[in-house]
């Protein structure tokens, strides 16, 4: 229809409602359709009066995801206007912050597949905007004439082999320390390396050397990893897409750094970085206040700012940006929202259920839920422990309100667990006490003295049949205990998963111990049949093969989540 004679004139038409064909494209979310009317509509279309129809174009796409066509609309018209409401009542940005699957915080990756998202390697952004314009992005001028965005790699490039390039910031961040000789030794040191460093990869043997592993690298990604794995396509277009995102935010950004204080209420954002606190863009939020560290401040009509919707939505990442405020933190400690809630109370109520999902059983969420509540009560002014709100309650009595429910289901889930590795326990406690006395080969009538008494592989039998029968009796011990627990808020903090934690080491030794206890039995009593031996060898590692899987993750949860909990310095937490 576009092609034939006059067709150009079906793009510019407009509905009764005054809006063309790439508009409703958009806003039904038709990918292709929306990038080929894209390709074939006028520029003069999306700049008309106060630019509406752009703004209007960039928002669908952005809530559509067809981020392609929205970073070439914002670099085809450099001034086009943020401020504009579109008539879906969302603004660009406000748009963007209800994204948060389109930022690397959003992907919810587990351990493999954060490691290959880092591996897959992306070199370079090309912005193709559908005319042939020339500009100068990410410092690489690019002549863009096409029909959409995408990576391009960059095979000679080996800039990320240079690590001498960290010494500026590095000497920067260790500036407070060189007060003392000993470390300003030990800095000239480190900077004298990194300058021997940059020196050998300056050196031309070694930088063709990185080019030539980087075409390696690129090859084996290009054509084997992305063409055999739908798994791990699919992380490099989300990786793809991620890179397009953050593009779009830089130069939205670019706009809202020349904005005043009227014009960022109308592009909505004090609205936006509010919503990207409730979802935990903590690349939205950290750019942003870099942009203009005032809209860090933003709160909403109940009074509430970002650190209050990040206590309220648990989100650690934008919690744990309460470090950077310095001497403004103090506003935060003892803030209140119009109903009387401070920051402690508000992390007393329920998280929400797509934060505690993410712990497999109720007493997991409880210990989560108690450890938030602890490190919010950390940070926050000490006359808040006992303050009361609004409705004249203290934040350990909402916490007790709210969690009620959890902890009488975290009791449930606890008792269920253990009675179910008690009776695993006890069984093993009898079949190992059992064979203590009934020995491979039996004993000798007259002493009562084992037959294979003098035999290595007897001695292996015997120690790993008194293990398995102690760590047994040791695992059941610590299972009864959870048992006879009181279970108290505070006993899901610590005591039960330790107790727990050390039951199920001890149940998996158990396991271990008994099946070389078997394998060692049959060694001694089949001594002539080896092919027999290794056959019953192999099939006696089924139950280890079976368990350990079955419960590895529950143990590195609970491991995690007890021993290396982290909230808002050292590493990342495992909240």
């Amino acid at each position: 229809m576009v092609e034939r004679k006059g067709g150009q004139k079906l793009l510019i038409m407009k509905t009764k409602g005054g809006e063309i064909p790439i508009l409703l494209s958009a806003a039904k979310g038709y990918k292709e359709m929306t990038r080929y009317l894209y390709s074939q509509t006028p520029l003069e279309a999306f700049v008309d009066k106060n630019s509406h129809t752009g703004v209007l174009l960039l928002a669908r796409c952005i809530t559509a995801e067809i981020f392609d066509v929205a970073l070439s609309l914002i670099h085809r018209i450099p001034h086009l206007p943020l401020t504009h409401e579109s008539d879906d009542g969302l603004r660009p940005l406000y748009a963007l912050a209800h994204m948060p699957s389109a930022f690397p915080s959003g992907t919810g990756f587990g351990r493999l597949q954060q490691l290959i998202y880092d591996t897959l390697r992306l070199e370079r952004l090309e912005v193709q905007n559908f005319r042939r314009v020339r500009v100068n992005l990410f410092g690489i001028s690019i002549d863009y004439c096409g029909k959409s965005i995408g990576i391009v790699a960059d095979d000679t490039e080996v800039e990320g082999l240079r690590v001498a390039q960290e010494e500026h910031q590095f000497k920067t961040s260790i500036t407070d320390l060189k007060s003392s000789s000993i470390i300003t030794q030990s800095i000239s040191s480190i900077v004298s390396l990194g300058r021997l460093c940059e020196l050998a990869l300056n050196f031309p043997p070694i930088r063709l050397l990185g080019r030539v592993l980087i075409f390696v690298y690129l090859l084996f990604q290009n054509h084997i990893l992305l063409k055999f794995s739908a798994g791990i396509r699919e992380i490099y277009q989300q990786k793809k897409t991620h890179l397009v995102v953050l593009e779009i935010l830089n130069c939205m950004c670019d706009r809202v750094s020349e904005y005043e204080e009227s014009q960022l209420r109308e592009a909505s954002a004090y609205d936006a970085m509010l919503q990207a606190a409730k979802f935990g863009i903590i690349e939205f939020i950290d750019k942003m206040r870099k942009t203009n560290p005032d809209l860090l401040w933003a709160i909403d009509r109940n009074k509430r700012g970002i650190f209050s919707h990040a206590i309220l939505n648990r989100r650690k990442d934008v919690f744990r940006l309460i470090n950077s405020l310095n001497g403004r933190k103090e506003i935060i400690r003892c803030s209140a929202d119009v109903f009387g809630n401070t920051l402690l109370h508000l992390a007393a109520y329920l998280g929400p259920s797509s934060d505690l999902d993410k712990r497999a059983g109720a007493a997991l969420q409880m210990q989560r839920e108690l450890q938030w509540f602890k490190v919010v009560e950390e940070i926050v002014h000490p006359k808040c422990k006992e303050e009361k709100n609004g409705d004249g309650k203290k934040p350990r009595e909402i916490f007790s309100e709210s969690h009620g429910e959890m902890l009488k289901a975290g009791e449930k889930w606890a008792k269920d667990t253990a009675s179910s590795f008690t009776l695993v326990g006890t069984l093993i406690i009898t079949i190992m006490f059992a064979a203590a006395f009934s020995v491979p080969g039996g004993s000798n009538q007259d002493t009562g003295v084992p037959i294979f008494f003098r035999d290595q592989i007897f001695t292996l039998f015997i120690i790993a049949d008194a293990v398995s029968l102690f760590t047994s009796s040791t695992s059941v011990l610590l299972f009864i205990g959870i048992l006879t627990s009181r279970y108290a808020q505070k006993d899901f903090l610590k005591t039960l998963p330790l107790k727990l934690l050390c039951g199920l080491v001890a149940l998996f030794s158990s396991v271990v111990s008994m099946m070389v206890a078997f394998c060692a039995s049959l060694a001694m009593m089949l001594q002539g049949n080896q092919r027999l031996v290794i056959a019953a060898m192999s099939l006696g590692t089924i139950p280890v093969i079976v368990l350990v899987p079955s419960q590895l993750r529950l143990f590195l949860e609970i491991f995690n989540s007890t021993m290396h909990a982290r909230y808002i310095k050292g590493r990342k937490p495992s909240l």
